[in-house]
Parts: C-alpha cells; sequence; structure tokens
C-alpha cells in the first residue's frame, strides 16, 4: 500500500468515539496517510460507529451501503467499519455488508495501517482468485505484522476482522489529529466494570483500564501548548478513575491547576462515584466549571434496581443535594431511558415526578433499545412494553423535559457570561460559543477569533440556546 494514499474517517457518537476518531487520524498521518475532508477524495474510508441503539447501527448500515458506490468510481477504495458496533458485530458485519474491507474494534486502532494494507492484500487475493462478495475464506497468507498474540483476525468473504479486546491497550505514545483547535478531548479511562442490564458498552470495550495520571497531565500540557485552553476528561464512568495511587478527585485538582488551562470539564460520571471529596475540588478549583452530566435513567427504585444502576433515588437526590449545596450555580444534565422492560405507567410516571423536583438543565432522553448480548435482552417477553405505548412515554418525557429546560433558560436570560468561542454561527455575522455551565450562545461579532472569550449578555432564548449581545467589558484570550 502506497504510504502517500488519502484517508477519511466519518464518526457516529458518543465523545469517547469522537476522540476515538482522532485517535485513528492520528494513527494514520503517522503512517504517512493523508487526511482528506470527504470520503470522494479518499482512498481508505474509515466509519467509526456507535453500538449503544439500534437506530444507531441502522443507520450507520445505511451509510456504508451508501459509501460503496464510491468503489465504481475508485475500485481501489477500502472501506473500513470500526468502533462499538463493529466490536458487537464482528463477521456478522462482513456478511451484511460483505463490500466492507475491514471490521475492526476499539483495541486495534494501533495496528490500523497494517490492517489495511493486509485488507488490501487480501482483496488483491480475492481478485485475482476471481472470488467475488460472497466467497469463502480468503487463500492468501496473513501478513507477519499481524501476527501479535493478542490479535484475532479472520477473514471471511473480502472482509478483515479485527477484533479482540486488549486489556493493556491504552494507546499511550500514538499521536492525535484533533479536530478542534479551542477543546481538547482527553481520554482517562477506557471500558466499563459496571455491568447496567441495558448497556452494551463493557461489551463492546471491555472492563475498565485507567491510563497512568502523569501521560494524562503530559497530554494535557502539550495541549496548552497549542494554545488550547479547554479541556474534557472522558471515561465510560470517569469519575471511578483510580491508577497508581491517584483518584478522580486528585487527577481533577492536578489537571485544573496546569497552566494555561482555563476550563476543565469531565464525562461520563456515575452517581456512584460522586464523593464530598470530588465535590469539594470541583466548587474550589476556578478552572472546573459549574457543569455536571449526571445520568439518572429512571426515578423508581424497582427499575433502577432492574437496571442494575447500584443506588436509589434517595441517593441519586442526595448527591444532587450535596452538589448544588456546594455549587448553587451548578448547571446539571441526565440521561433518562424509559420503556425499560416491565416497566409500569405507575413507575414511569416516578420518573417524571423525580425530573420536576431535580429540574435538569438538559436532558438526553431514550426509548429502551434492546442490545443483543446485553442482560435486559433476557427479560421475559411478556414484559416488554408495546412499541406505541413506549414512544408515547417517550414523547411525554421530552415535553417535560424541554419545558422544564425552556423555564430554566428563560429565568437566565439578562445573565452575563464568559463564552468561549468555538464556531461561526449558521447566520453570518454571528459567532457560537459555550458559557462555563455549557450553554450554548449565539452573538455578532464576525471577527472574534476561534478559541477566545468573550463577555455576553444572554439578551433572549429559543429554549435550548441563547441570543446575546458582547457588552462593554470582555475579555478576550487570544489563542498563542
Amino acid at each position: 500500500m502506497s504510504p502517500t494514499r488519502k484517508a477519511y474517517v466519518e464518526t457516529y457518537g458518543c465523545q469517547m468515539n469522537l476522540s476515538d476518531g482522532e485517535l485513528m487520524s492520528g494513527v494514520l498521518a503517522s503512517n504517512g496517510f493523508e487526511l482528506v475532508e470527504t470520503p470522494d477524495e479518499a482512498d481508505v474510508v474509515l466509519v467509526n460507529t456507535c453500538a449503544i441503539r439500534e437506530h444507531a447501527e441502522q443507520r450507520v448500515l445505511g451509510r456504508v451501503a451508501q459509501l460503496n458506490g464510491l468503489k465504481e468510481k475508485n475500485p481501489g477504495l477500502l472501506l473500513g467499519v470500526t468502533g462499538c458496533m463493529a466490536q458487537r458485530m464482528g463477521e456478522e458485519l462482513v456478511r451484511k455488508a460483505p463490500y466492507v474491507d475491514l471490521v475492526m474494534g476499539p483495541d486495534g486502532y494501533r495496528g490500523l495501517p497494517e490492517a489495511l494494507r493486509a485488507a488490501a492484500e487480501h482483496g488483491e487475493t480475492q481478485a485475482g482468485a476471481g472470488a467475488g462478495p460472497g466467497a469463502g475464506p480468503g487463500v492468501g497468507p496473513e501478513p507477519a505484522e499481524l501476527g501479535s498474540p493478542q490479535a484475532h483476525r479472520r477473514e471471511r468473504g473480502r472482509g478483515l476482522t479485527v477484533l479482540d479486546l486488549d486489556p493493556a491497550e491504552n494507546y499511550e505514545g500514538l499521536e492525535l489529529r484533533r479536530r478542534s483547535s479551542v477543546s481538547a478531548w482527553i481520554p482517562i479511562q477506557r471500558g466499563c466494570n459496571h455491568r447496567c442490564t441495558f448497556c452494551i458498552v463493557p461489551y463492546v470495550r471491555g472492563p475498565e483500564k485507567n491510563r497512568s495520571p502523569q501521560a494524562v497531565l503530559e497530554e494535557i500540557r502539550r495541549v496548552t501548548e497549542e494554545g488550547i485552553t479547554e479541556v474534557t476528561l472522558l471515561g465510560q464512568t470517569v469519575n471511578s478513575y483510580r491508577e497508581g495511587g491517584w483518584d478522580f478527585p486528585r487527577l481533577l485538582r492536578a489537571v485544573a491547576r496546569i497552566p494555561g488551562i482555563r476550563r476543565v470539564r469531565f464525562t461520563s460520571p456515575h452517581p456512584n462515584d460522586v464523593t464530598p471529596e470530588l465535590v469539594e475540588v470541583m466548587a474550589e478549583e476556578e478552572a472546573v466549571c459549574e457543569q455536571l452530566h449526571l445520568p439518572l435513567q429512571a426515578g423508581n427504585d424497582r427499575t433502577l434496581k432492574r437496571m442494575l444502576r447500584r443506588h436509589t433515588v434517595a441517593e441519586f437526590l442526595e448527591k444532587v443535594e450535596i452538589i448544588r449545596g456546594s455549587i448553587p450555580d451548578m448547571a446539571i444534565s441526565t440521561d433518562v431511558i424509559v420503556a425499560f422492560p416491565g416497566e409500569t405507567d405507575s413507575e414511569f410516571r416516578d420518573t417524571l415526578s423525580v425530573l420536576e423536583r431535580v429540574r435538569f438543565d438538559d436532558a438526553f432522553t431514550y426509548r429502551f433499545s434492546p442490545r443483543e448480548g446485553t442482560p435486559a435482552t433476557r427479560f421475559p417477553p411478556d414484559e416488554l412494553i408495546p412499541e406505541n405505548e413506549g414512544r408515547a412515554r417517550l414523547e411525554e418525557l421530552i415535553e417535560l423535559t424541554r419545558g422544564i429546560q425552556r423555564e430554566i433558560n428563560e429565568g437566565e436570560v439578562g445573565r452575563v457570561d464568559e463564552v468561549l468561542v468555538e464556531n461561526k454561527g449558521r447566520e453570518d455575522g454571528f459567532m457560537l460559543g459555550r458559557t462555563r455551565r455549557n450553554k450554548v450562545a449565539v452573538f455578532p461579532r464576525e471577527d472574534a477569533q476561534l478559541g477566545s472569550y468573550q463577555t455576553v449578555e444572554l439578551t433572549r432564548t429559543t429554549g435550548a440556546t441563547f441570543v446575546g449581545s458582547l457588552v462593554a467589558t470582555q475579555t478576550e484570550v487570544e489563542p498563542k
């Protein structure tokens, strides 16, 4: 494979997936690939995927089929599917989409260039043998580079699969290609030790593995040298981080004190690991933003127990009370799932009651989606909520959460906040940014530089976002 080939990475899903997309881009660039902005320009197209919901997988399958059309224009194009969906489906993905050349799970990215080379060589072997998409295993030898003990790679049809989970792989020492010059994702943890019955993540990303604190801090120091002043620490249950005598509160405090860092966020924490020590750090460290994403999932104890969340509604509410008691200005967002198997209408109403009591600033709402391989799929079939009932519950949930968000934001009109400029707005002459409390604001200032800080009065709200205006006194920190 020529080192001058062009690669395009397209990412779907959560912040960890976005970070993995930056990781893959860095691996490719450091191995001689040119990164391009559209799939039409590329010789290698990688679709980096999410497996959290069936709808997301169906969307990706449709996208991959669409991208296969590019092979008519470029017969040498390599099409790969990576990430959580690739790990979950494995060889089934090759059977459903026989035009896919590479299926790679989340722990295979260090060997991405070698795997692409092997996929290309295997494709040539199949073509030379007259094998079509439905052919059996290839006859060509597997390259020696792919023979590492932890690797599990099998060829079916034309596709190559790289699916082993590696308990030691933290991707230390690899270069990332960050897509943003304003804010940086910093993974500190991969995988998950929780076994929430609805969640596929532990099965596609493996058990929890934490990076060394020294490596995390060094990466953030390098980020500041690039002029980035905001970082978000990433982990599946980020606040359960423990490594080498360090826990998450200690790491968070150390990150917040790195010269050049002005804002620190983290996602997604588990309610069980919201401790007084963590709240103390959040209250004391100026760089830690007044914003927290705290997944509730359900507001009924029986449902939480069946979800295996390991906390009660009362314990969750106690954590919220502790947070708001120490940091009154804290903006809290959440995740909620309705129509979980066996959920009664009364239990659903309990969830609505908790939402009305807590009044989250934002909520990501879902109807239960069964994921093959998760414990929730083993509940009795008669406990599944009919689709029409599930949709009705979701619609009611969305109406409530959006109404609460609108009321909160309407109450904040007139507030003056510091906004970190992230991008141009949709309308000419407007810029878009976020406050420390993660509220999105657009404001007129065409010449405001990305990465600068502006002081903005929030003059009106659309419900979810704000329109603002610059005030006479403003704070600007231009990137280095």
